[in-house]
């Protein structure tokens, strides 16, 4: 690459904001580097690098101004400093380093040849106008959310009806046939996994193999340019805001699964691409006593220096970034127990006047010291209920736990959120998610099968609550496969009554398969891609009414906790009943034997100016072997499900007594 050394044009600019704006004039550049002692503005043009030494700095900000400069000019800096492991610096004048606040990153990075300046990542001016036509976040109630965790790729890779240039994409995604599908089921929100722009660890390139789901975050400000149609010559942003504003207009919300926590440069062995040689000192975690060693409460190499107010800075930025300029509706965080340990972050969320509108998620742990906060983060946040998973499967697949943990689910998880004015809302259920068995895969495998991840089958969980039913893997015995039909539909029900945020993880509803692989981060072929083709149509249809009786009856989503008390009308709001027809009493729920139990919701007293229920929902839980009979409160009682039925929605009147089959949930209403 022929080299120009030229700081003609450049003007002084201005410390902020941060990164490469356009004001229709030229460029402002604007780089964070405490410790930097120079620094180099580098702007690429084919083969030709013209480089501008930043000669202002202000604040730790080197900043400068170059008049007729457009969007798509692509540039990068070299920083300039002590390359001093044992201080904490890692600096290297020479090295072409991506802007942390690029927003379309260009070129695509080489492990073949990592330090190679013409295939380096470089960042590029853009233009953000874009007519959104009047949208904006649509602030959907969280007591209304159900959250559908999506692979932007492997959601529509393989759908017939999505057109084949547009599978795999942001824009299929948001295609026709799969907003049908969305909206037939009636779910919310997608909660997309990462689209921040990311790297394949080196390991994996090496083994042929890709980092499939994304958590390896390397620019935080830019989509990720794998997902891109680019059709019409259109640009990585306006096809993801053209996704957002079609999924808007569907009524769906578009949640981000965000990765703060570390980045793809690693360890100590790991490239310097950005932070690393920006100022390595500021921007992560060092051990004390050993600034040469990093921090890996991760478990992914290094962890993020949020107590550093910079960084934190470029945190917070991001966030109203995605939310303002590209109108995302909130943000699911990995491992964000790291975000909070020794740094500002939740006080700052919690004053920022932006995000106060948008949902957000915390996955509540990570591998540090004192790493598992469920139920420890402030209101204004819901965090993924892993006690919820946890005892639905052990109750259902495993006999591990009793009909107590399982009411304490049902009935939100008290124990853990009711606190400092939260609501039953602060937990997200689940049952699966993207890391772990998926739905089906639950029900047939006893344990994993990771072998084609190429690290002999000891990555992934090996505490997994399953049950294969009889027979490990697929299997046509009709006793095992009753079995496994029964059991989906009873986890799906128990995630559907339960108070709290329900989510469901895409391809569940169709029946999708990975053959036993819970830890399929690297499998970016048809054992993770959604096959339509064979979808479970009678399954999807379950899924469906379950959401839509979910919608239906106000009692599945209070926004107060359930007590025991009365409601405005004298009834208790929740009732435990035994399968005899008597109010549960300690010794049942301390029971070992027990598997059988009732919950009844009385008509849910609405906020001012909302509507009520005006019935009664009596939800009859059996996990026993052979059906149950249950003895019914008095009057009349239509029902609304039975999960073990197929039709599963067909109504029909009950009274005095049901028989509740093996395995199954079965709802009833009551005028």
């Amino acid at each position: 690459m022929d080299t120009v050394i030229d700081g003609a044009g450049l003007e002084a600019g201005r410390p902020w904001p941060l990164g490469a704006h356009w004001d229709g004039r030229g460029v402002n550049f604007a780089l964070f580097s405490a410790h930097a002692e120079a620094v180099d503005l580098c702007i690429l043009e084919g083969r030709q690098m013209r480089v501008l030494p930043l000669r202002e700095c202000s604040d730790q900000v080197w900043h400068g101004y170059l008049g007729g400069a457009v969007p798509g000019l692509r540039y990068a800096y070299r920083v300039h400093g002590p390359n001093a492991p044992e201080l904490g610096h890692r600096f290297d004048g020479q090295r072409l380093l991506l802007d942390p606040y690029a927003r379309e990153v260009a070129g695509r990075f080489s492990w073949a040849a990592p330090d190679d300046p013409v295939h380096c990542l470089t960042a590029a001016v853009v233009d953000e106008a874009f007519d959104w036509g009047g949208d904006a976040q649509l602030a959907i109630p969280w007591a209304d959310t159900v959250l559908y965790e999506v692979h932007v790729k492997g959601i529509s890779c393989q759908h017939p009806g999505v057109p084949e240039v547009l599978r795999g994409t942001y824009a299929g995604l948001a295609a026709p046939a799969m907003i049908e599908h969305y909206r037939r089921l009636g779910v919310t929100a997608l909660s997309l996994l990462p689209v921040h722009h990311f790297l394949d660890e080196q390991r994996l390139v090496n083994e042929g193999r890709v980092n499939y789901w994304g958590y390896n975050s390397l620019a935080f400000f830019a989509p990720e340019p794998r997902y891109a149609a680019r059709i019409g010559g259109q640009s990585v942003i306006v096809e993801f805001k053209r996704m957002v504003r079609a999924l808007h207009a569907a009524g769906i919300e578009v949640i981000l699964d965000v990765v703060f926590n570390h980045t793809a440069e690693t360890d100590e062995a790991g490239p310097t691409l950005s932070f690393r040689g920006i100022d390595n000192l500021s921007y992560y975690r060092l051990r004390a006593g050993n600034l040469a060693s990093y921090e890996n409460f991760t478990g992914c190499g290094n962890t993020l220096n949020l107590a550093n107010p910079r960084v934190l800075q470029m945190v917070m930025d991001a966030l109203r970034y995605w939310v303002d300029v590209m109108h995302v509706d909130g943000f699911r965080f990995d491992l964000a127990a790291t975000l909070t340990r020794d740094s500002a972050f939740l006080a700052a969320k919690r004053q920022d006047p932006l995000l106060q509108r948008v949902k957000l998620i915390a996955e509540p742990w990570d591998i540090g010291p004192d790493g598992y906060h469920l139920g420890r983060f402030l209101p204004g946040w819901s965090e993924w209920n892993d006690r919820f998973r946890d005892d639905v499967r052990a109750f259902w697949l495993t006999g591990g736990v009793g009909v107590a943990a399982l009411a304490q689910r049902l009935a939100g998880s008290s124990e853990v959120f009711r606190f400092a004015g939260r609501a039953p809302q602060a937990g997200v259920n689940f049952i699966t998610a993207h890391d772990g068995f998926t739905l089906r895969d639950l029900v047939s495998y006893q344990e994993k099968h990771n072998e084609l991840n190429g690290e002999g089958n000891r990555d992934g969980h090996s505490h997994n609550l399953s049950w294969n039913c009889g027979e490990e893997g697929e299997s046509r015995d009709p006793v095992v496969l009753e079995r496994r039909r029964r059991l989906q539909r009873a986890l799906l029900t128990t995630l559907m009554i339960a108070q709290g945020v329900p989510m469901l993880q895409s391809g569940d509803e169709i029946g999708r398969t990975q053959a036993g692989n819970n830890n399929a981060y690297c499998q970016d072929n048809a054992m993770t891609w959604l096959d339509w083709r064979s979808a479970d149509a009678d399954l999807t249809a379950f899924v469906a009414g379950l959401i839509g009786l979910r919608q239906r009856f106000r009692q599945l989503r209070r926004r107060r906790w359930l007590t025991g008390e009365g409601n405005a009308d004298g009834q208790p709001d929740v009732v435990w009943w035994h399968p005899a027809g008597r109010p549960m009493r300690v010794a049942d729920w301390q029971s070992k034997k027990l598997g059988a139990f009732a919950m009844q919701l009385a008509p849910d007293t609405p906020a001012a100016g909302q509507a009520g229920d005006s019935g009664t929902l009596l939800c009859l839980i059996n996990r026993d072997e052979i059906p149950v009979p249950f003895l019914l409160p008095a009057g009349i009682w239509e029902q609304v499900c039975d999960s073990s039925a197929d039709p599963a929605f067909a109504s029909c009147r009950r009274e005095k007594t049901t028989p509740v089959a093996a395995r199954s949930v079965q709802i009833l209403s009551r005028e």
